[in-house]
Formats: structure tokens, C-alpha cells, sequence
């Protein structure tokens, strides 16, 4: 009999289609997967925004603690959901899966066809930040629930701003009016990416778990969370990063404070020392915020 491998998500239909989406490839590999529902904080408290309950962690913190507390096995958690320091001891991110698209989308209306107080759904700061650059007086109002729940929620001539990657995941992309090249919205950290953990001490597993790791798309992630990580572990920042496969590394940050600054930047990532290249982006944003007022 397969050994069987209990995995632990969020009960939303997307998380339990990315869940099913690894008891897929464990299944071809002759692991046997059964899943474990976890309601986390994200998922209840759907009337606040996420930065003002907490941000990035919201929706994995409990998934973590099935893990910790024996009641499953291995983590499944969409990669962009996980802070830049996991604050979870006892853990390990074992693989990364091939990535998924890594863009926005924007749904109801294309970008050129935003203008002055046209609303636009969204509860994330970092697509209303990039907005805003590109176009002048939107409207924004937030934007929560599962995936249907939000495209229920389109407002009357504007637009919803999603991840492409959700949207083709529950077979829902032909709602799709335009993806946004990275060149244009920067994606969030890690956005498209599946992050497997698993316990520290579990040795085993985490060599089952490595035969899933897709090279590319670790790399990548490594290179974006880094870039994340040299904010600091509260950023509470609109932030974005997309390490491109061809070696373009595009960056995003918002910072508000003095007199405010704006850093948008192209520049290459080395996949080999990708946590390293992300890093130093980090800290050339950083400083270039702080030469000019912001920092």
C-alpha cells in the first residue's frame, strides 16, 4: 500500500484545486494524498482589509499549525501568502512546483480604458499604488472573498484586478480582459507559485517532496522573496517583484514617508545565486528611497 500523505490547505475552491494539483503529481509518483480543510484568519474575517489584520500570514498560519501539530503531513500554500521570514520554526519550504502565470489581470474593462473616477476593485496595495501611477483619479474600493465571490463584485463600468493564475486555475480566464505584462504591473512576490513545507525533522519527506521541486520556478521565488525580505519582516509596503525566466529582474515599491518615492527598476537576477540578487535589488530600492527623502 502507498504511503499516505496527509496535506493540509485553505478550503476555498482555488486552494483545494492547488492541493489537489500536488496530490497529483505525489499520485504519479505512487504517493497516496488525502486532504486536510483548515479555516484560517483571512478566511474569516472577510470584512477587513488584509493589511489591517495582519497581511502577509493571514492565510497560512494555521495551515502551518496542522503541520506542527501532526494532523498533516506537508503544507500547501499559494507562495505569495508566505511573509519573506516564515515565523513558523520547525519548518521547511521543501519544494516550489512549476509556476503558474505570474501576472495581473485585469477584469470588466482593459487598462486603456481606465480613466478619471472609474472604480477599481481591489484589496491588495500594491495593484492600487501601480494603478495610480498609470492612471490619474481612480477610484479604488476593497476587495475580498473567495474567487466568484469577487468577480460577483465587479463594479459597474470599472474593472477587478486578480491574479491570471487564479482565474485559469478554476477555468474562469475567459472573464479575462487583459493580462498586465510585468513591464507595466509588477507582480506581487512569488504570485503563481505553489510553496510545499513540510517538518524540519522529517528527512524522508522532504526527499520525496525535492522530486516535485521545479529549479526555475525555486529560483525565481527565492530571488523575489529576498528582494521582499530586505524591506524587513513587518513591510507593510506596496511591493512588487518578478524574477523573468530570460533574467530580467523588474521591481515595484511605494514608499510614503518624507516626501515620498516611487522606485520602479529593470535589472538582471543570477538564478544560481538567486536569494543573493534579490537581495541586493532590495537594498539598491532602499537606498534610492532614501536618497530621495523616503527612506
Amino acid at each position: 500500500m502507498p504511503r499516505l500523505l496527509r496535506v493540509a490547505t485553505r478550503g476555498s475552491a482555488l486552494a483545494r484545486w492547488q492541493a489537489e494539483r500536488v496530490a497529483t503529481l505525489l499520485g504519479a509518483r505512487g504517493f497516496a494524498a488525502e486532504l486536510v480543510l483548515v479555516e484560517t484568519t483571512g478566511d474569516v474575517r472577510t470584512d477587513v482589509p488584509l493589511h489591517a489584520i495582519g497581511g502577509q500570514g493571514v492565510f497560512v498560519k494555521e495551515v502551518q499549525q496542522a503541520v506542527l501539530q501532526g494532523r498533516a503531513d506537508i503544507a500547501v500554500h499559494s507562495a505569495k501568502d508566505l511573509p519573506s521570514s516564515f515565523g513558523a520554526p520547525g519548518l521547511v519550504l521543501a519544494c516550489v512546483p512549476e509556476r503558474g502565470d505570474p501576472r495581473d489581470a485585469l477584469v470588466g474593462c482593459r487598462l486603456a480604458e481606465l480613466g478619471p473616477g472609474v472604480t477599481v476593485a481591489t484589496g491588495s496595495v500594491r495593484r492600487q499604488a501601480q494603478l495610480a501611477d498609470r492612471v490619474e483619479g481612480l477610484r479604488f474600493v476593497d476587495l475580498r472573498g473567495n474567487i466568484q465571490t469577487r468577480l460577483g463584485k465587479l463594479p459597474e463600468g470599472g474593472a477587478l484586478v486578480m491574479a491570471a493564475a487564479a482565474l485559469e486555475r478554476l477555468g474562469l480566464a475567459s472573464a479575462i480582459a487583459e493580462v498586465l505584462d510585468p513591464e507595466v504591473m509588477v507582480p506581487q512576490v512569488a504570485q503563481g507559485a505553489l510553496a510545499i513545507e513540510c517538518r524540519a525533522d522529517d528527512r524522508a519527506l522532504q526527499q520525496i517532496l525535492a522530486d516535485l521541486e521545479d529549479l526555475d520556478g525555486r529560483a525565481a521565488v527565492d530571488a523575489e522573496r529576498a528582494f521582499l525580505a530586505a524591506f524587513g519582516a513587518g513591510c507593510d509596503l506596496p511591493v512588487g517583484a518578478y524574477a523573468d525566466p530570460g533574467g530580467t529582474f523588474r521591481t515595484y515599491a511605494r514608499f510614503t514617508a518624507g516626501r515620498g518615492h516611487t522606485h520602479r527598476a529593470a535589472g538582471t537576477w543570477d538564478a544560481v545565486d538567486a536569494a543573493r540578487s534579490g537581495h541586493r535589488a532590495g537594498e539598491a530600492a532602499l537606498a534610492e528611497a532614501r536618497a530621495n527623502g523616503a527612506g
